[in-house]
Parts: C-alpha cells; structure tokens; sequence
C-alpha cells in the first residue's frame, strides 16, 4: 500500500451537499470511495482556505489513485489534487543510491 495526501475543493454543488450530508456524512462517503477501491482513511480534516478537505490515505497503487481521482473529479462536487506520500525508510534507500548525472552546462 501506498499512501496519499489528497486536497479536495467544493464546488457550489458539493457545498449543497456538504450543507445536506453533514460533515460526518461527507467523510463516509470517503471512506466507502476508498473501500471500494480497496484501501483505506488514515486522516481527515476540513480546511478553510483554497482547500476545504485534506485527507491522508493508503490505496494498492496508481491505477486505483486514477480512478478515485477520475470518481471524485467526474462527480462535480469537488475538484482534487493528490501528492504521494514517501516514507522515510524510500528517502534513506535513495540517498544511499549512486548516480551518474552531470548538470546542465556543466
């Protein structure tokens, strides 16, 4: 599993329908999208601001990350935007890699 930092902003219709579900209702309705998908919430928060949800997930891999992405995008209600979360054990292995790169103009 992978996790995932996924911002989400409501459109006018989905304020409507954060204003009828509730904010607990909104979040179930996450958490059953990431089931389906096979994965799961770890963290959700309401925001003010240019984004109105964060929440942190784990999902199987990219494949199931497009389809939330395409499910929640399609809907109407919201528009997201995901970043992968790397651990810090991935950041350690890379440091300890060697590579060959030689910068531009150099």
């Amino acid at each position: 599993m992978s996790k995932y930092l996924v911002k989400a902003s409501y459109s006018s219709e989905g304020t409507r329908g954060l204003l009828k579900d509730g904010g607990t209702g909104r979040m179930e309705a996450i958490e059953a999208l990431l089931e389906s998908i096979g994965g799961s919430l770890e963290s959700f928060y309401y925001a003010f601001g240019e984004d109105d949800l964060i929440w942190i997930c784990d999902l199987p891999g990219d494949a199931d990350v497009i389809a939330m992405s395409l499910a929640v995008n399609a809907g109407g209600g919201a528009r997201v935007s995901i970043t992968p979360l790397v651990a810090l054990e991935d950041i350690d292995e890379g440091v300890r890699k060697a590579v060959s790169y030689r910068a531009p103009g150099g």
